[in-house]
């Protein structure tokens, strides 16, 4: 198992240069954990990508089938008190922004703080760190 930030999750939807290390990683994980506001970052991309009409319609409309595909099988961290109140500590801790913050708390929260040996899918080099203060194994290394 393996938790997957938005910036690992969004080169599996739509081809970009991380997206072969990204289906690496996805082909040895049977079971994806992600935060509860994943999906919400990850169509906020799919948005983006349409509003610069970076990415053909046809990808666009792959790339949602494929999410909402993977939408029914990951195990999604809700949102509680303890996942707030982590992110809020997290902010005092490093140099993150919200939504990292509350996605970094969620894979805390996820393992119950048992962060060593739990690996953390990110490209995002600021969360990428923090996690790896935080103990988790960051991946792609």
């Amino acid at each position: 198992m393996i938790f997957w930030d938005t910036s690992a999750l969004a080169p599996l939807l739509i081809p970009e240069p991380h997206s072969d290390a990204a289906l690496d990683l996805a082909e040895g994980d049977l079971e994806m954990v992600v935060w509860w506001g994943t999906p919400v970052e990850a169509r906020s991309a799919l948005a983006r990508w349409a509003r610069l009409r970076a990415v053909p319609l046809q990808s666009l409309e792959e790339a949602e089938f494929l999410l909402s595909a993977l939408q029914e099988q990951w195990i999604e961290v809700v949102p509680t008190d303890a996942v707030r109140d982590g992110a809020e500590i997290m902010l005092r801790r490093y140099d993150l922004r919200a939504a990292d913050a509350l996605q970094l708390s969620a894979a805390v929260r996820w393992c119950e703080g048992q962060t060593r040996g739990i690996r953390f899918a990110t490209f995002d080099e600021r969360l990428g760190g923090a996690a790896y203060r935080e103990g988790f194994t960051v991946v792609p290394a």
